[in-house]
């Protein structure tokens, strides 16, 4: 039976976990094609940001997921993650002059890395299944009451208004319920498409395309209501009808769905979060071994640059 590390251990833990953050994160941004998201390729719908925007956040963010998985593997509850995540976010904005690139990671794949810390301070291994229930048994029952007080206030964030308005679930809700998006579909369909051998990119489009067709995504309500959402749920769902990435003109395909996006300004920035936290938790799971070494293998291919100015 393995024995619980001493917090002397949970520093080399929660560094580990935050590089895979890091990673994943780097490793979401350089996919291509991705539906008016901004790539390495282009900006997508976005005027106000570019990868390399992308990048200088990542920069500000390196330190906050460890952070984040040693007050997990701390016991600290749902308002020291708060805080945590509040004082990130502002590191963020400063680097990026006020553009919102990854609060819904902060957020999401935050609270992941402390439940990985609160498992790693059990001394068990990070399973999938077992990092969603140290999510819930940590901070469940706290983020269902934020969730509540949240819906009977008066809503701040664009997703929230969005949520409200079309009785939609907010990130906030995918967080009380352990991250539906993140462990039944997304997480699924990457295992599924990498041991099917189709390679990472194309497995990584398909995770995307997988949870663009089913997650209330606030970010497409925000730019073009709830149409906007559901012609976005629509395109995927031919997409996955189609083959998905099995197809043999996937590629043309996406890039055609990524201009018609454009077009309509949309894009689906919370399918992406929950995208990069797959990829997080198929790095750092040993359960998938072949899974995790190939996401791995990648993710060392193209390491986050060591300062946002050495990007181009």
């Amino acid at each position: 039976m393995p024995q619980p590390p001493t917090h002397s251990h949970l520093p080399l833990v929660a560094q580990h976990l935050a590089r895979a953050a890091v990673r994943a994160l780097y490793v979401e941004v350089a996919l291509e094609p991705k539906p008016g998201l901004v790539s390495l390729r282009d900006r997508g719908s976005h005027e106000d940001m570019d990868a390399s925007t992308f990048v200088r956040s990542l920069f500000a963010l390196r330190h906050y997921f460890g952070r984040a998985a040693l007050a997990g593997g701390q016991g600290v509850g749902l308002a020291g993650l708060q805080t945590l995540g509040l004082a990130a976010e502002a590191r963020m904005l400063a680097a990026t002059q006020g553009v919102n690139t990854h609060k819904g990671a902060v957020f999401g794949l935050g609270l992941l890395c402390a439940a990985a810390g609160r498992l790693s301070a059990q001394g068990q291994a990070l399973h999938a299944s077992a990092l969603r229930a140290a999510l819930l048994a940590g901070w469940g029952g706290a983020l269902a009451e934020r969730a509540a007080l949240v819906r009977a206030a008066a809503p701040v964030s664009n997703g929230q208004k969005a949520a409200r308005a079309h009785g939609l679930r907010s990130a906030l809700d995918e967080a009380a319920l352990g991250f539906p998006a993140v462990f039944e579909v997304a997480l699924p369909a990457l295992q599924a498409a990498l041991l099917s051998g189709v390679g990472e990119r194309a497995a990584r489009v398909q995770a995307l395309f997988a949870t663009m067709a089913v997650l209330d995504d606030t970010n497409l309500v925000h730019r073009g209501g709830l149409a906007g959402l559901h012609w976005m749920q629509a395109q995927a769902q031919e997409f996955l009808a189609a083959g998905g990435v099995a197809q043999a003109q996937w590629q043309p395909r996406a890039r055609a769905l990524h201009r018609a996006a454009v077009q309509r300004r949309l894009s689906p920035g919370g399918s992406a979060d929950v995208l990069a936290s797959a990829c997080w938790l198929a790095a750092v799971q040993p359960s998938l071994a072949g899974t995790a070494a190939a996401v791995a293998h990648t993710t060392q291919a193209m390491p986050v640059p060591a300062h946002p100015l050495a990007h181009p």
